[in-house]
């Protein structure tokens, strides 16, 4: 749990670079966005753990972002703070798709308590199903459908296509691949050609045949499973 990786959204910098500082302390690993639209952009794009998110944020305001989060299918808990003490303002964030809301100022170690027993309930509560338009991936059965079609894949292959749909929306590196789907750890080389045989293979039964492609190379960086269009 202590490796967790942590998104703070937050414009007031000197408030940032506390919980920063005092998270690093506790063994988390943190980023920071200090506005809405940034902060999107790195939850869409990157794996985190868990978001603190400030909702008074300049531009694109913290429900906004929470909003559309939700709508794109990222589950990554977040954890509002804020200064809107209002029962109003916490019904919205909670019905929207926040998983706690704590209100400035707070006492830090309710802050670290609050990430904690988040972090617990979502180990606990694991999906056995995942989709992204109209494919399909059923851990249970371990199943896959596309377009009411079911598709053949290897041990390999669906354990790849489960990662993938456990981080669609976001940049998956072959690093990342390398590590949580090879559980290679401690290789002299590279595992990019072996990553990149399963990825075409892959790609030839789940998107060859459909009009819609959805596992997207981006290039000199890694993959994204999205369905939408343009991939910035």
């Amino acid at each position: 749990m202590d490796s967790m990786r942590i998104l703070i959204i937050e414009d007031e910098k000197k408030v940032a670079r506390a919980l920063k500082e005092g998270l690093e302390q506790e063994k988390f690993s943190t980023a920071i966005a200090h506005n809405g639209e940034e902060g999107f952009f790195l939850v869409h794009t990157q794996q985190y753990d868990m978001v603190l998110l400030d909702l008074s944020l300049p531009g694109r305001d913290g429900l906004d972002v929470l909003r559309t989060m939700r709508m794109k299918g990222i589950t990554t808990p977040v954890l509002i703070l804020t200064a809107r003490d209002s029962l109003e303002s916490k019904v919205t964030g909670l019905e929207i798709g926040a998983d706690d809301y704590l209100v400035k100022p707070f006492a830090f170690p309710e802050l670290v308590a609050r990430i904690r027993a988040l972090a617990r309930r979502g180990k606990n509560e694991p999906d056995l199903h995942y989709s992204i338009a109209d494919l399909e991936l059923d851990i249970v059965t371990r199943k896959v459908i596309r377009n009411k079609q079911q598709v053949l894949l290897t041990a390999k292959e669906f354990n790849l296509l489960e990662y993938f749909l456990r981080h669609k929306y976001k940049l998956v590196s072959r690093e990342m691949l390398s590590k949580e789907v090879w559980n290679d750890i401690e290789r002299a080389t590279p595992l990019d050609n072996v990553i990149d045989v399963h990825i075409t293979h892959l790609r030839k039964k789940i998107d060859e045949p459909f009009p819609q492609k959805l596992l997207h190379t981006i290039r000199g960086v890694g993959y994204m499973l999205t369905d939408e269009q343009r991939i910035s």
